[in-house]
């Protein structure tokens, strides 16, 4: 195990509690308690997985989130926050991030989180090269570089939002629950809420809708949840 994670987290118990554990699980970490000098950070260098506090001197982490997303779309990102609403969870998830933990959370549930989001890092790496591609409209899908492309020009993708958009994509005309793609593309036994996935759409829908408030491709099938709509035949 040789993967960098940076904290960003001003409270030392917590920065402490932390380190302790995932040391303990075989990480290598690097701790900001300021969110300007976090910023620095991410822009010296890419981090396999940030955890990153929402209430920080310097900048918050909303903003912090932002900042990473515009740098690297794709590194892996766990949101932690002594706001437990659900608007601040549905914030931090619009911004991109993979998942959000309310403190006070268990130091063992975290640990797993991470873990699964890095084992779905490795077997993207690990999986073969394949030129295979999904085209629906004037997008592309890449899923060899996994990159969602229009008209030339490369989107910007997070990790769970390509996963998302090739399942839906690959399984057009079918309809899925939110808990079916909870357990589909974040993986059994993930055990986050089903507002992730309506964050995610959402997001997804701003990116290939020419409406997202009357989205035509990642539609809303009431009383199921989502079904993606192929290019007809």
């Amino acid at each position: 195990m040789n993967e960098q994670l940076l904290i960003v987290e001003d409270d030392d118990a917590i920065a402490d509690a932390l380190a302790l554990h995932l040391k303990e699980a075989g990480y290598r970490l690097h701790r900001e308690s300021d969110g300007l000098q976090a910023m620095g950070a991410i822009d010296r260098q890419r981090w396999d997985l940030v955890l990153l506090d929402v209430m920080l001197p310097g900048a918050d982490g909303w903003d912090l989130c932002r900042h990473l997303r515009q740098r690297h779309p794709d590194v892996p990102v766990i949101m932690l926050s002594a706001r437990s609403a659900e608007a601040h969870r549905v914030l931090g998830l619009e911004l991109g991030a993979d998942d959000y933990m309310a403190k006070p959370f268990s130091m063992l549930e975290l640990v797993a989180r991470l873990r699964a989001l890095l084992r779905r890092v490795e077997q993207i790496r690990a999986a073969p090269a394949s030129a295979a591609e999904l085209r629906f409209g004037p997008f592309r899908l890449d899923t060899s570089r996994r990159e969602l492309i229009r008209d030339g020009v490369t989107l910007s993708l997070t990790l769970r939002e390509f996963d998302l958009l090739h399942y839906l994509a690959r399984h057009a005309g079918q309809a899925f629950s939110r808990s079916e793609l909870l357990s589909r593309v974040w993986g059994a036994g993930f055990d986050g809420y089903e507002h992730t996935v309506n964050s995610h759409i959402n997001r997804l829908r701003a990116k290939v809708e020419d409406d997202p408030r009357e989205p035509r491709r990642i539609v809303t099938v009431w009383g199921v949840g989502y079904r993606f709509e192929g290019d007809p035949a």
